[in-house]
């Protein structure tokens, strides 16, 4: 009896290192059909999916992401106001396609313009806003265009603020998912604009072109486009606990179609990878030891909060590794190098971050730094590792 329970224990035991040890299987992303998708998390910038991501291609309404961007950017540096009121030219309001229904000679406020943009898409109040803050649309769109390199979007090309088709406007799925997560990253209270599902000018009461808004309570934005060129386009960001997602869908072949693709990319993020905050930027990794100075000791950490995106479950089998400098001698600034951090996981390195000194020491005086020479000369003896003085 006894040796069947020893038995027993002993078959758990193995059973649970077995599972413990076990790989872990995510299933294959979704077969979209779209032109080219992604799907990243915003607060690590990893690609969780991706697939004709850098093909280039138009983006139809997707472009109005940019021009609020560039709206919010005038705001908060104060060139203009929320209250500020545009004159609204012929142009602008002749606009085809999606609009606010603003009537030229009038003038309108940026806010009620912004929302005119972001939920009802209006091609003419997007180009009041170019005409306002550039003198013309093809001048807003040249500031499109230096945004966009600044932003890292190498394979953007803007010709208007609105979308609508021109052979040299074109985007790519990575770019749009860099532009969005930088609007998400920069202006916080813009973005929250995106996620009004609906918005009245003129006694028109439109809705939020984005319907996930309605269908799935973690998505809080972005953006829908829509040209015969284009095809159906929707990027959507969505956050759970502590992740944030941004999906990108061009190319779809139906208003329904985007919202489902897009659905399918957000579901799966959410479902096999997590987003981990590891350390915080200058938190103390260790106390380290200082020769020659007139501190002991000093705290090393990394400049930056340390963020990982990794399969749902895996963050205890994550392995971290900080490599310091044999002997660290005063002087030593706050910021100097002192090491390495690096994070793996199942013998994979996902990140390697500088381990810097969070403190400076300065050099001891003539007696003190002799006698911690003298006492590294004998620690090297002792050890057998020569070390330079």
């Amino acid at each position: 009896m006894i040796m069947r329970s020893l038995l027993l224990i002993l078959l758990s035991i193995a059973l649970f290192q077995t599972a413990l040890a076990a790989p872990r299987i995510i299933p294959a992303p979704p077969q979209l059909a779209t032109e080219g998708h992604i799907l990243l998390d915003a607060a690590t910038g990893t690609v969780i999916i991706e697939e004709n991501a850098e093909m280039r291609l138009p983006p139809a309404s997707l472009t109005k992401i940019m021009t609020s961007y560039i709206i919010a950017s005038e705001i908060q540096q104060g060139r203009i106001s929320l209250d500020d009121l545009v004159p609204i030219s012929v142009k602008a309001w002749k606009m085809e396609g999606s609009r606010m229904f603003i009537r030229e000679g009038t003038e309108v406020k940026v806010a009620d313009l912004i929302r005119g943009i972001v939920i009802q898409s209006g091609n003419d109040a997007s180009v009041a806003m170019a005409e306002f803050i550039a003198g013309d649309e093809d001048a807003f769109a040249d500031v499109m265009n230096q945004v966009a390199q600044k932003l890292g979007m190498t394979r953007t090309q803007f010709k208007n603020a609105t979308g609508l088709p021109d052979e040299g406007h074109y985007t790519t799925a990575k770019d749009l998912s860099i532009l969005a997560r930088a609007l998400i990253r920069d202006f916080p209270e813009h973005y929250k604009v995106y996620k009004e599902k609906y918005f009245s000018y003129n006694d028109i009461r439109q809705a939020n072109r984005n319907s996930l808004l309605w269908r799935d309570d973690a998505v809080d934005g972005m953006k829908t486009g829509h040209t015969q060129a284009a095809g159906f386009c929707l990027v959507a960001s969505a956050e759970k606990k502590d992740m944030r997602l941004v999906s990108v869908v061009m190319g779809a072949t139906s208003e329904r179609s985007r919202s489902t693709e897009s659905q399918k990319l957000i579901n799966y993020g959410f479902r096999y990878f997590e987003s981990v905050k590891l350390y915080d930027g200058l938190e103390s990794l260790r106390r380290v030891k200082v020769w020659g100075g007139l501190h002991e000791s000093l705290d090393v950490g990394i400049e930056a909060p340390a963020r990982l995106t990794i399969p749902t479950g895996a963050r205890g089998a994550l392995a971290a590794e900080v490599t310091l400098d044999p002997v660290i001698k005063a002087p030593v600034s706050q910021g100097q190098t002192l090491g390495l951090l690096r994070i793996s996981l199942e013998g994979e390195t996902l990140l390697e971050r500088p381990v810097v000194a969070l403190n400076g020491v300065d050099e001891a005086g003539l007696v003190s730094s002799l006698i911690d020479e003298v006492s590294l000369f004998f620690l090297s003896l002792f050890s057998g590792d020569p070390l330079a003085l």
